[in-house]
């Protein structure tokens, strides 16, 4: 039925911002703070502005969400496209397109199947990348000087970890203090991780030589840190070996696949990181009495060895009889031989010394002491010559010495002047005033001080009159 053309004059007028804004109080008034469960839909990461905007969905309808900048960096679990979530936030309106929108304070996967199946997508993504191959698994050094544990300070696991290592072998242990739950969990594991990585060898803090992540068990969300992107790469990029013992022996996170060993517990990460320090002791003994039985053993046989082949060898007095008695025989025949020989040469010389007279000898020598005089007046003249010959020679490189000497310049009323080291000097130009100076004339010498010194001319042009004066004393 058409109402009266008069009713419909007579109803009120909106503005289409009166209606807006009215439907937006209505929605807020009504609703406020709810909880919503749905698909996140339409998600492509952080606007440039900081703030996420995406849809919540099921199987019959669609609303808009929105996170703002602020809150976008407080979540714990970060949105992603297909998830199903609980979102709990505050249900408005958008004037500016006439669309409800949830905008979201709060958000978790909608119970622990959704989780497994992030987790599971989450792993698959990062093996993908290479980040869980065995390849990249470094061996545990057998017995580390140092060791780094991430966790938190407070908690039983760092005791039980400090108390195994007390009784397997004592270490020096670096406790970095992380939160092991809650939001800002991820960023403290991963940044202790690359702090114990930044440390330098010799610094003043000893950069551990193996490292262990540690947290007791808990239900999967309380362990979600560890599943955290930023603390698996974190793992895989430590060029320190790192044990992961998060959790008890039943619980998985991605840490695990990414740490080089995991072990059930952290009490376990304890007994992997160092040996029993008494079955060391133990087996080094073991060892030792092995290696003294087996040198013992090996000497034995060795002595058997030669004994055995000692008896195959002839005896010393048979090797050497036959070269004894030949020794011997020529030893007779060479006394023989000496005797004979020196018999010989007496004879010789008995022939010769009956040959033998003095007066050929004295003859000679007293012809001999004839000519002495003869020669030695020779020699004497001989002499004479060659000391008036090596005078005139003398005379002659005097001369010709004085010709070059520079003292006949000064005879002739040339001066040297010389500076203060003794050497010569060629020019006015250039001496400072109060320098001190040496004139040397052919008689004497002359000790002068610079009192001025004249511009520098060219040599050629004489000039008038002199701007300086020199002063001396006559040595």
């Amino acid at each position: 039925m058409t109402p009266p053309e008069s009713a419909a004059n007579n109803a009120h007028e909106f503005s289409v911002s009166e209606i807006s804004f009215a439907l937006k109080r209505t929605v807020e008034e009504t609703f406020g703070h709810i909880r919503v469960r749905g698909e996140i839909t339409g998600y492509r990461g952080p606007h440039s502005s900081g703030h996420c905007y995406f849809g919540l969905k099921d199987d019959k309808a669609r609303m808009d969400a929105v996170i703002w900048k602020g809150n976008f960096g407080k979540l714990r679990f970060k949105p992603e496209e297909g998830m199903e979530v609980i979102a709990t936030g505050k249900l408005t309106t958008y004037p500016g397109s006439s669309k409800y929108q949830i905008v979201i304070e709060h958000l978790e996967p909608a119970g622990v199947g959704a989780l497994m199946a992030l987790l599971e997508e989450r792993r698959k993504k990062l093996a993908a990348e290479g980040l869980f191959a065995p390849e990249r698994k470094r061996a545990l050094p057998y017995l580390p000087e140092v060791i780094g544990v991430v966790t938190s300070p407070t908690g039983a696991v760092i005791r039980d970890i400090l108390h195994r290592l007390e009784d397997r072998f004592p270490r020096h242990v670096l406790v970095w203090p992380v939160r092991v739950q809650g939001e800002t969990s991820a960023a403290e594991v991963a940044a202790a991780i690359r702090g114990f990585n930044a440390m330098e060898r010799g610094g003043p803090v000893p950069r551990p030589d193996v490292l262990i992540v540690a947290r007791g068990g808990g239900s999967i969300e309380d362990l979600w840190s560890f599943n955290e992107e930023v603390v698996v790469r974190a793992a895989a990029e430590s060029t320190i070996p790192l044990i992961s013992a998060v959790g008890h022996e039943t619980d998985t996170t991605l840490i695990d696949f990414a740490s080089d060993r995991r072990a059930p517990t952290p009490t376990a990460a304890a007994e992997m990181a160092v040996p029993v320090r008494a079955e060391l002791i133990a087996d080094i003994r073991d060892r030792a009495t092995r290696l003294m039985r087996a040198e013992a053993r090996l000497i034995d046989n060795a002595r058997t060895q030669l004994r055995g082949l000692a008896r195959g060898l002839p005896r010393i007095q048979d090797i050497v009889s036959l070269p004894r008695q030949r020794f011997d025989n020529a030893a007779e025949r060479l006394t023989r031989a000496l005797t004979r020989a020196a018999e010989v040469k007496r004879a010789k010389l008995d022939n010769a010394a009956g040959r033998l007279s003095p007066q050929p000898i004295r003859m000679k020598i007293a012809n001999e002491r004839k000519a002495l005089p003869q020669l030695a007046e020779r020699l004497g003249r001989a002499e004479r010559r060659q000391l008036t010959d090596l005078g005139r020679r003398l005379d002659g490189a005097g001369k010709l010495l004085e010709s070059y000497s520079y003292h006949g310049v000064l005879k002739r009323g040339y001066a040297v002047v010389r500076d203060a080291a003794g050497k010569p000097v060629r020019a006015g130009a250039g001496q400072a005033p109060g320098a001190s100076l040496e004139i040397e004339f052919a008689s004497d010498r002359l000790c002068v001080t610079v009192a001025g010194a004249a511009p520098a001319t060219e040599p050629k042009k004489p000039a008038p009159e002199r701007t300086g004066a020199i002063q001396g004393t006559l040595l």
